[in-house]
């Protein structure tokens, strides 16, 4: 198999609820995303996505990450996408950095993969080991009766673990936390989210405000470093996610900073290989996992799905399915949720069938 063609499409997708508020009045009601289609020689074809969440969560951006794509498309043509360590070799002797594109290329060959192989991608990674699974839901910035509001709507639809985005005023962050504490369920996962927004007094305070909450506190500081300061003197369970890059990361996480989980998105660390091999390493240091992507859509989500599906429920946190976020259903609402809890398709590769009306046809390279 010889790839033949890779096509870029550009679409918006907006969020489902409105507008998505982050520390630092990072806000968003609807993003750009870019998807791949790689074409083959024998009439397969692959997807990839790759939806960034503004231009300030990560440092990348849309175009950017067009860009990249129109400089590595091209070097692909006539390579095996079902080697998929060959691709990531040609990748990286043409573009030194670039991993948000290259996640694209890489999910879009796994599809490849899977659809040559007969297999969904959950079993090329390892195997199911989660016919289903739980999934969060991020809760917007706001006051905390709006986000107890928001908690107590989604209970109802069956979502049970939840991400608060904080990260502003410790003390307006603390009484946001203990609104939605009060309000939720007792069987309830919540995560107090800062992405990275406190600086160090401002995390210690905070820390120190929801000291007595059932709580897990994720990435309060943008630096491990710095996360590792705020929590010296905290007992709450820390989660890391947007520092967390590299196997040498995750090291780090455990044994320096403490961190009982991380949250991996796929195209932060470069696409589904890579972040298969840091799951398979998490789980070997029993530390937990959630997996989801800064953004998207249908793609994304089946990504997800399948890196989900084939990690142990021992070590499993939760996973994001975006198409629920979202309105990026470019591939028929599929995956779907229900009552709170993921599957990933059981068709060869993602197991999805994408729709490429009404998308923007960016570039094709063959």
């Amino acid at each position: 198999m010889k790839i033949t063609a890779i096509d870029c499409f550009g679409y918006n997708l907006r969020y489902a609820h409105g507008e998505y508020v982050m520390s630092g009045n990072r806000a968003a009601t609807s993003e750009i995303g870019t998807l791949v289609r790689v074409r083959t020689d024998e009439g397969a074809e692959g997807w990839g996505e790759i939806t960034p969440l503004g231009n300030r969560y990560l440092p990348t951006h849309w175009a950017e990450i067009r860009a990249a794509l129109h400089t590595l498309a091209p070097a692909l043509i006539g390579v095996n996408p079902t080697n998929i360590s060959g691709v990531h070799r040609v990748m990286n002797d043409v573009l030194l950095g670039g991993g948000y594109a290259k996640s694209a290329i890489d999910v879009a060959c796994w599809d490849l993969l899977g659809q040559a192989s007969g297999q969904p991608v959950a079993v090329l990674l390892g195997g199911v080991l989660q016919e289903d699974f739980p999934l969060y839901e991020a809760v917007p910035l706001a006051s905390p009766e709006e986000m107890a509001e928001f908690v107590t709507r989604r209970e109802a639809a069956g979502i049970k673990r939840f991400q608060l985005k904080v990260g502003n005023d410790p003390l307006d962050d603390a009484r946001r936390t203990r609104a939605v504490i009060d309000a939720a369920s007792s069987d309830t996962l919540v995560v107090a989210d800062s992405n990275g927004g406190w600086n160090l007094r401002r995390a210690q305070v905070a820390l120190r405000e929801m000291a007595d909450l059932p709580i897990f506190i994720e990435q309060p500081c943008r630096e491990t470093d710095d996360c590792i300061f705020a929590m010296r003197h905290s007992a709450l369970p820390l989660v890391l996610d947007e520092s967390i890059l590299t196997s040498a990361d995750v090291f780090k996480a455990k044994y320096e900073a403490g961190a009982v989980s991380i949250n991996i998105k796929i195209s932060r660390v470069g696409g589904l290989t890579q972040a298969a091999r840091m799951r398979d390493l998490m789980q070997d240091l029993d530390m937990m996992i959630s997996m989801e992507d800064a953004w998207g859509g249908d793609v994304v989500s089946a990504a997800v799905s399948h890196l989900a599906a084939s990690t142990r429920p021992e070590n499993f946190q939760n996973a994001s399915f975006m198409n629920d976020w979202t309105d990026g259903h470019v591939a028929g609402y599929q995956p779907r949720s229900v009552n709170g809890r993921g599957s990933a398709p059981t068709a060869p590769g993602l197991g999805i069938t994408v729709d490429t009306e009404g998308l923007e046809h960016v570039f094709t390279a063959s």
